[in-house]
């Protein structure tokens, strides 16, 4: 692990953040900040493209001299959470990422650990999700989905990631919108995208909700039928209906951010939401983010920390509604 000492803030990038020296502290006070990246999953899924994407853009802009990134996977980042809040408590130049599925495995968990207990820094991106079938599927439309799982949503198994994950979250979300009983749904959970584009290209399954980018080769293939996505408004390039247009008054991102430990000055948290902003708010970031199909939602601060107690409630309760919680 790096020496916090070895976080430095250099007089360039201090200027382009927008920083002046009374906000830094000793940290911050020279050269250019060398981070600690924490990832909560295995490599290669999307807390671990959001890191390395991170560690790109903050060295092309010159932002930092340096990180070192470290991943300890398992369910759903609440195997790594304890590990961050208790080893690198007061850590002042780290940063872990996490989101939407840590929130919604840590209740279905019930795990000893929380959100409650690091530092907002702040909100990077949304991912929106797919709704897709296999190609000889009989359900042509987003409503042919519908019909079937008021018929009898025990027919309608749906593939995705773990469950009270954000794929099993959007269907519990599909599901009470169009006034079918969560409880009775039949989703197939699946550790990776891999497995679940198997079952679906097998025809184990009726149906699939992940992230787009996990469909898009498929979906582009013929292999898949993109019904619907969850984002909030029509995709230039895509094309399918948002769930809206489509009839059902559903929308959801699958959100990923970053938080410092637990302890860190309230100097070092500063210079961290600026470093983080600036970052979000350059073209090489704009430029990744498009190219990866992730939407844009920087949101900093205490904002982000009233956005993530809010959203922790609204999906404490969709997991109750699906009996997970």
């Amino acid at each position: 692990m790096l020496n916090r000492r070895r976080f430095l803030m250099s007089t360039a990038a201090a200027g382009a953040a927008g920083l002046v020296a009374s906000h830094l502290s000793p940290a911050f006070a020279e050269g250019a900040p060398q981070i600690q990246l924490f990832v909560p999953a295995a490599p290669g899924g999307g807390w671990d493209q959001t890191a390395r994407t991170m560690d790109q853009v903050l060295r092309s802009e010159k932002l930092i001299s340096g990180s070192q990134i470290t991943n300890v996977g398992g369910a759903g980042g609440t195997v790594g959470l304890p590990q961050f809040i208790s080893q690198w408590n007061g850590k002042g130049n780290s940063l872990m990422v996490a989101g939407m599925v840590m929130v919604g495995a840590i209740i279905a968990n019930k795990a000893a650990n929380n959100l409650t207990q690091v530092t907002p820094i702040a909100r990077l991106t949304g991912e929106f999700e797919a709704l897709v079938v296999p190609a000889d599927s009989p359900f042509k439309t987003a409503a042919d989905f519908v019909a079937a799982l008021k018929a009898d949503s025990t027919k309608v198994p749906v593939a995705g990631g773990s469950a009270g994950g954000s794929d099993h979250i959007l269907f519990g979300l599909i599901a009470k919108t169009v006034g079918v009983p969560a409880t009775n749904l039949s989703y197939v959970p699946f550790a990776g995208g891999g497995e679940a584009l198997s079952a679906l290209l097998g025809n184990q399954v009726a149906a699939g909700i992940s992230g787009f980018g996990e469909f898009s080769e498929q979906v582009k293939a013929g292999a898949l039928r993109l019904l619907a996505i969850s984002a909030d408004k029509h995709q230039d390039g895509i094309d399918a209906p948002t769930l809206k247009e489509a009839g059902i008054d559903v929308e959801m991102f699958n959100w990923r951010g970053v938080f410092a430990p637990p302890g860190v000055s309230d100097a070092d948290k500063t210079a961290m939401i600026t470093l983080v902003e600036t970052m979000a708010k350059s073209d090489a970031w704009t430029t990744e983010c498009k190219n990866r199909n992730w939407t844009p939602i920087l949101l900093a601060g205490d904002d982000y920390a009233k956005f993530v107690t809010e959203d922790s409630a609204r999906i404490e309760a969709i997991l109750k509604d699906l009996g997970l919680a």
